[in-house]
């Protein structure tokens, strides 16, 4: 049964810390899993971000799909978004990117795309995993082994690709932080190419990334922050490691609310956004503005992919800057996402004053002690209990957890942590008040199950 299949992927691909979790041995099997399932002869990306570790791991992912009869189109050193375009556009089969995004330098992992740059779904992954447990690899005979062809040139045709979608007029002045991540090279390039006036910060690739951690958190932006303000520049980009991700500083020199950026871009976007659970109602109240709708889907970025796809969404993305356009890629892209947020600063005029006149609610966000073995009994209670305990409930979504929406836009969200031993409770209320009152329900619903 699957349920006796050990899980090797997360929310995010393979991920942990190099020789505990993450080794080459691993990276083998999972290179001879991915040709095992895909069949012989097919053409696989593989491409990584500045890890120490990363050499490492790509030779071993490649021997692996070698040996499974396919062939290795090596890209080099990329961001993640890259990775996705190439699978794309050279009509691979799939695509490997080996990356631990934002975790610290220790950690590493394997996040693997199909053929039209979108993340492995839940049902792909659990039959990587099935193949590795059960250990029944294909191993092509010597006259069949793979080949490795270096298609390293593809960023040239990204490039191109993204300006060609982007027509930005010369004159802003951005500062660029990219975390001596993947980005370190072509973000700064890109934005320059593009007309803007670049400064970059912590643009030298290194694994150990020693200007910043790679978490674009706001105590890890205070440099960047800064360097806005001083410089007077109209904005600052922010990356993580493998810049999948984008993080907005405005010309004050303010880390810009992850959800009143996304629902800015939202907003100028227009039509039918996909978004999270977790994602704050003023997305909602910016695409009402403009006619558009919102559609929610689980917390993780091939959630929100998925669901662009089956409805034909025109953007999609989580609070935490991981957005997605479909109009050019399924891949998560921190540098389109760049362009996006420039594009917008040209239009509409300062992102402080834009991001000013989105109304927001109070918000509060918790987190409960909860035993793995007690989430599920616990989450079942709240499905059929917890809406019951309040008023004016306008909607019940129960796609990720148990997010209630109430009349006035006040909503809370109820969901096991997937990484953690938690209960997180996130919420926003029309008034400190109502925010006060909705969590303390809450809070007292789990803690008496518990």
């Amino acid at each position: 049964m699957d349920t006796e299949i050990p899980k090797l992927f997360g929310t995010s691909g393979i991920r942990g810390k190099i020789e505990e979790d993450i080794t080459p041995e691993l990276a083998l099997r999972v290179g001879r899993a991915i040709s095992t399932y895909l069949g012989k002869k097919k053409k696989i990306v593989v491409g990584y971000d500045t890890r120490t570790s990363n050499l490492m791991l790509e030779r071993a992912v490649s021997a692996g799909i070698l040996q499974g009869g396919c062939q290795v189109l090596s890209i080099g050193m990329v961001p993640t978004p890259v990775v996705g375009y190439a699978t794309m556009k050279l009509e691979a089969d799939a695509g490997v990117m080996i990356t631990a995004s934002h975790n610290p330098s220790p950690y590493n992992g394997i996040k693997l795309w199909n053929p039209d740059g979108m993340a492995y779904l839940q049902e792909q992954e659990r039959t990587i995993e099935r193949i590795i447990h059960e250990n029944k690899f294909y191993n092509a005979p010597w006259e069949d082994i793979g080949k490795i062809t270096d298609v390293s040139p593809v960023v040239n045709d990204y490039t191109e690709d993204l300006l060609g979608l982007m027509n930005i007029q010369p004159g802003l002045k951005v500062v660029v932080d990219c975390a001596n991540g993947a980005a370190s090279y072509l973000s700064p390039f890109i934005l320059r190419k593009a007309g803007c006036k670049v400064v970059s910060l912590n643009a030298q690739p290194d694994g150990f990334f020693p200007g910043r951690k790679p978490e674009p958190s706001e105590a890890n932006l205070q440099e960047l922050m800064k360097v806005v303000k001083v410089t007077g520049a109209d904005l600052g980009i922010a990356h993580d490691g493998d810049a999948d991700r984008m993080i907005a500083v405005d010309d004050k020199g303010r880390m810009a609310d992850f959800d009143k950026l996304l629902a800015l871009v939202s907003a100028e976007i227009g039509g039918c956004v996909v978004t999270t659970v977790d994602a704050s109602a003023c997305i909602d109240r910016a695409l009402e503005g403009v006619g558009g709708t919102v559609e929610r889907t689980k917390v993780g970025d091939v959630h929100v992919a998925e669901m662009i796809h089956n409805i034909d969404a025109t953007f999609g993305g989580e609070p935490s800057g991981t957005w997605l356009h479909p109009e050019f890629c399924m891949c998560p892209d921190g540098i389109l996402s760049a362009l996006k947020v420039i594009k917008l600063v040209q239009n509409r005029g300062p992102l402080s004053l834009l991001l000013d006149n989105i109304p927001v609610y109070p918000t509060m966000r918790d987190k409960i002690d909860c035993r793995e073995d007690q989430k599920d009994p616990l989450m079942e209670k709240a499905k059929t209990d917890l809406p019951s305990i309040y008023q004016e409930v306008a909607d019940v979504n129960l796609k990720d957890g148990v997010r209630i929406s109430f009349e006035d836009g006040s909503w809370v969200l109820v969901r096991p942590s997937g990484t953690e031993s938690f209960i997180r409770i996130t919420l926003e209320g029309k008034t400190e008040d109502k925010a006060r009152m909705i969590h303390e329900k809450a809070a007292k619903f789990i803690h008496e199950l518990l």
